[in-house]
């Protein structure tokens, strides 16, 4: 499929939205990095593929001032874990993230149950060092390798963002920053990104107070309802693919369902909509054990952790594994594989299959 940078639907909507919408003080510099990340890969590397990472929640403030915001619940897990297995593929990563969500190998910790200080402990000696715990250094020191691995050879570019409204600005501007990478270009849309919006114009500029005080009179200090009336963020995905995105470039998109009847349809209505080259689908009680690929091909490809290799979690329900599947001749991959965690983690098997994707795509064109 070839892709048309001339004027699509959607376009002068976000046209508008961005004239009305504050720009992120850190777009400029966040742009010049990024222009500099991919130039110097495509001179150091010239074969090298480049994934945007997207990872975490956006948040949808309350007051221009803001105290307050609307959130959900992404930490970015997926995101940062899916990132490390990029770098281990061979590709460098642009990590476009929520700012202090969940980062490619100090996921290992920042998020742990164990509070950091717990892997440490003090020399037994007198030289008063402070050293990792036994039984933590072998894990620690892989995780340190493959960080200090990427650093080294400038492979991992972190670019924070807050509000969903910066998200799409550092969108925009990070696709069109990889417009020379052409078909080498992978987009992986893992950020769960807000739907609604309250427009800048109808914003309070100060925070918004819980009580209505009025001097003396029945109703001093009554308590008051707090009613909002939100806007749809608009649909960046087709934007995306006719305009911003390199032409060539692959384009993966993330489908979260809660009802196992819903998930495969609306994946593929994602794909049919928005035209671009896969949906990964997942069910928000199994999604840290099994995904389906729905391509344009018509095919619903499940990837699925081997039950004895699947990590705990605390929202998973292991009854829903498979509930989803809807075509009884669904293909599968049940593969052996994982690196840095215990246990065996999906996204292990989603990145390899990617690769192969890309590498496909590449060669044998969309």
């Amino acid at each position: 499929m070839s892709r048309q940078h001339a004027s699509m639907p959607g376009v002068e909507q976000f046209d508008e939205y961005f004239h009305k919408n504050p720009a992120p003080k850190s777009l400029s510099k966040h742009q010049a990095l990024t222009r500099e990340f991919v130039q110097f890969h495509l001179e150091s590397s010239p074969n090298r593929r480049i994934a945007l990472v997207t990872s975490g929640g956006t948040t949808v403030p309350l007051e221009n001032q803001t105290v307050r915001f609307i959130d959900n619940f992404s930490a970015g897990t997926r995101g940062a874990t899916s990132a490390e297995y990029f770098l281990e593929a061979g590709y460098a990563v642009i990590f476009l993230h929520r700012q202090f969500s969940l980062l490619p190998y100090s996921r290992h910790y920042s998020h742990s149950t164990n509070c950091f200080l717990d892997f440490m402990e003090e020399h037994d000696g007198d030289d008063e060092r402070v050293v990792v715990r036994k039984e933590y250094q072998e894990k620690m020191r892989r995780v340190l390798h493959q960080y200090q691995l990427a650093k080294k050879n400038r492979l991992l570019l972190l670019l924070p963002f807050t509000t969903v409204t910066d998200y799409l600005f550092q969108l925009r501007s990070l696709a069109v920053s990889m417009q020379p990478l052409g078909e080498r270009a992978l987009f992986y849309l893992a950020a769960a990104v807000s739907d609604f919006f309250i427009p800048r114009e109808r914003m309070e500029e100060h925070k918004i107070q819980s009580r209505e005080d009025h001097a003396g009179g029945q109703g001093a200090g009554a308590s008051r309802q707090l009613v909002i009336n939100l806007d749809p963020v608009p649909k960046f995905l087709s934007t995306l693919v006719h305009s911003w995105a390199p032409k060539g470039s692959m384009i993966v998109s993330f489908k979260l369902e809660t009802d196992p009847a819903l998930l495969v349809a609306k994946a593929e209505q994602a794909l049919k909509r928005y035209q671009h080259d896969l949906v990964i689908g997942n069910l928000l009680t199994t999604r840290k054990w099994e995904v389906v690929f729905i391509t344009r091909n018509g095919g619903e490809r499940w990837l699925r952790v081997p039950k004895a290799r699947r990590s705990k979690s605390i929202s998973g329900v292991e009854e829903l594994v498979g509930k989803a599947e809807r075509k009884h001749e669904a293909q599968h991959v049940d593969l052996e594989g994982g690196t840095v965690t215990e246990g065996m983690e999906i996204e292990s098997l989603i990145i390899p299959e990617l690769a192969i994707m890309h590498t496909d795509m590449i060669e044998n064109g969309k």
